[in-house]
């Protein structure tokens, strides 16, 4: 079955850096687009990055276009986020999810990994 792992979130300054991974399998990876889903407390899920399969197209949310980054490895099925210049509403529960997907959709997605933005 498809599955998806997150992992890597932890505390980080205002200012600083963070990388975040998805494990996926169960699925043919390639044929797949990724997207990075946060959600914050008592907040709505926002999708925030996504990268297609074949194309490699990337799109950013507005909140984090410039700051974050996005990447696929082919090899090892896995999707990396990174967060720079991290502001504290980008504190939020980050999650991996299969297709290319809005917020609050259906697509499968993994538990998630908490990134917290506090000095």
């Amino acid at each position: 079955q498809v599955q998806l792992v997150e992992s890597g979130g932890g505390i980080v300054q205002p200012g600083g850096s963070l990388r975040v991974s998805c494990a996926a399998s169960g699925f043919t990876f390639s044929v797949n687009s990724i997207t990075w889903v946060r959600q914050a407390p008592g907040k709505e899920p926002e999708w925030v990055a996504r990268v297609a399969s074949f194309s490699r197209d990337e799109e950013f949310a507005d909140s984090v276009k410039g700051r974050f980054t996005i990447s696929r490895d082919e090899a090892s099925h896995t999707v990396d986020l990174g967060l720079n210049d991290v502001r504290p509403d980008d504190t939020a529960l980050y999650i991996c999810a299969k297709g290319w997907c809005s917020g609050a959709d259906s697509c499968p997605r993994g538990q998630g990994t908490q990134v917290t933005v506090s000095s």
